[in-house]
């Protein structure tokens, strides 16, 4: 039976972080060499992607994460810090499997599909991501506060006409339809996955990345920016040295504490713009996720669900020997029919809609 370390789980991710603060790299290869897993499943914070990536090298372990790398002090995330790694993985033998969850993750493979089946070109890509979800709570993040925040007041951006078009947070916005659940406002940021999409299907003219946000969390937002604490700059606070949104995190709800109480559900899915057989065709592949169904089975909310069950998935395609290639990948260059029919398999069912009105 194969092994498997999981990092940013329960006990295992308290103490592997607290070894990665005091230590890098050194206890995490000790601790692969003692543990000697066929793969790391990486689901701690994005910080630490580069050390792990790099302990993985020296111990001679496959790599999977669900999120790209980003500098601790920058509000800014890319994949080529983790595209650079590509030939001494290669070197290695080794296989690197880059944003296995859902958005990233699951957003390429379906991608990578809609390519393989449906196109024979891929013009317009738009991500579309809704949660409709009620936690009863007065402001909270359904994963880590640090990261979901920084992710969302930073600028925006998508790809159009060979070249990126930056535009201020939140700037853009509109009313999408979901399926099973109605029209929601809709706002464009940037999410790491059309960096690799549009590298990766070249005959994309626009990509682009829409997730629903409900007025009442926006409005805590701006508080929230207004009164300084969505800093990431560390301030001198009786001597002590803090970084406000570290300090906002501690005291914001636990995501994970979230999901005995989550009502309603996900819509996550790619709206896609195209020609197949000389013909404009659109397409519409999408998965809903009931929280109260994720917390039945796994006793946590349905935006962690959507992010394991693939993270699971992934390691299993290469543990099959699927998805087994010496280099750094994302996701959308591997086969996805393997991983699409595990998606239906393992909680995740994913429907299709042909040539239907995207609203983009």
């Amino acid at each position: 039976m194969s092994k498997v370390l999981i990092i940013g789980a329960g006990g295992v991710g308290t103490v592997v972080a607290h070894k990665v603060a005091q230590h890098p790299v050194a206890e995490l290869v000790a601790l692969f060499n003692s543990f000697k897993p066929e793969i790391v499943i990486n689901v701690a914070l994005p910080y630490q992607d580069l050390t792990i990536m790099e302990a993985c090298l020296q111990a001679g372990v496959n790599y999977l994460d669900t999120a790209n790398y980003e500098p601790k002090d920058e509000a800014h995330f890319e994949y080529s810090w983790q595209w650079a790694y590509k030939k001494r993985f290669e070197d290695a033998g080794l296989t690197a499997i880059l944003g296995c969850g859902f958005d990233p993750g699951v957003s390429g493979v379906y991608t990578a599909y809609a390519a393989k089946h449906h196109f024979d070109e891929m013009h317009y890509l738009d991500i579309v991501d809704c949660n409709a979800g009620n936690h009863h709570k007065a402001f909270a993040t359904n994963f880590n506060p640090e990261i979901n925040i920084r992710e969302i007041t930073q600028n925006g951006r998508y790809w159009e006409d060979g070249k990126w078009v930056t535009t201020k947070p939140l700037e853009f916005h509109k009313d999408l339809t979901y399926p099973n659940i109605g029209p929601r406002d809709s706002y464009l940021l940037y999410h790491e996955e059309l960096e690799s999409l549009v590298k990766n299907f070249p005959t994309i003219k626009r990509a682009r990345f829409w997730m629903t946000f409900g007025q009442e969390y926006l409005t805590h937002l701006r508080v929230i920016q207004n009164i300084g604490m969505a800093s990431i700059e560390p301030i001198n606070y009786n001597g002590m040295e803090i970084v406000p949104l570290q300090f906002l995190k501690a005291v914001l709800p636990n995501p994970q504490d979230l999901g005995e109480n989550y009502e309603g559900e996900t819509s996550i899915g790619c709206r896609i713009r195209g020609v197949k057989d000389g013909k404009e065709r659109t397409y519409y592949v999408y998965n809903n996720c009931s929280h109260q169904e994720a917390y039945k089975e796994t006793g946590m909310q349905g935006v962690s669900y959507t992010t394991g069950v693939p993270a699971m998935i992934g390691a299993m395609m290469f543990l099959k020997g699927l998805w087994k290639r010496p280099g750094v990948w994302n996701v959308e260059e591997f086969d996805p029919d393997p991983f699409m029919e595990a998606l239906n398999m393992y909680g995740l069912p994913w429907h299709e809609v042909f040539d239907g009105d995207l609203e983009l």
